[in-house]
């Protein structure tokens, strides 16, 4: 079985933040990474089935009127509510973590020096979990 590159929205308002996001999946892993400046860019790309989105938790950098990160995790949980959105904040608010889980978000992961590791661990948590769930309903199927 050929190994699928993992598909990765990545969502933040922050340019150098995002590029720099980037940048560190790019060197460690095998994703296809497509980055969004704004929640609305992402939503219009949501036909292309991400395996795992990584919102930021303001989206008002750039522009005033864009819809906040968790309107537009609400969007696309409403489009699709398999997708894993782990949601990113420079808060680290405990409200703000409640907040994001309330609306479904897969994780909260606060901006910081270690935060590319937590995202690595959380998409591989992901993925295991997944792989778990299918071997588990493949074996249901045959009971």
């Amino acid at each position: 079985m050929k190994d699928q590159k993992i598909k990765l929205f990545l969502v933040d308002d922050d340019a150098l933040f995002l590029k720099s996001l980037e940048i560190e999946f790019q060197l460690h892993g095998d994703f296809e990474i497509k980055t969004f400046a704004t929640g609305e860019l992402c939503l219009e790309s949501l036909t292309e089935n991400p395996d795992v989105v990584i919102l930021d938790y303001h989206l008002d950098g750039i522009e005033k009127s864009a819809i906040n990160g968790l309107e537009t995790l609400d969007k696309i949980k409403l489009f699709n509510t398999d997708i894993p959105v782990v949601m990113l904040s420079s808060q680290d608010k405990i409200e703000v973590a409640v907040n994001c889980m309330h609306h479904k978000a897969y994780d909260y992961v606060v901006k910081s020096e270690t935060a590319f590791m937590r995202l690595q661990k959380i998409i591989s948590s992901i993925f295991q979990y997944n792989k778990i769930e299918k071997a588990l309903n493949w074996y249901m199927d045959r009971m």
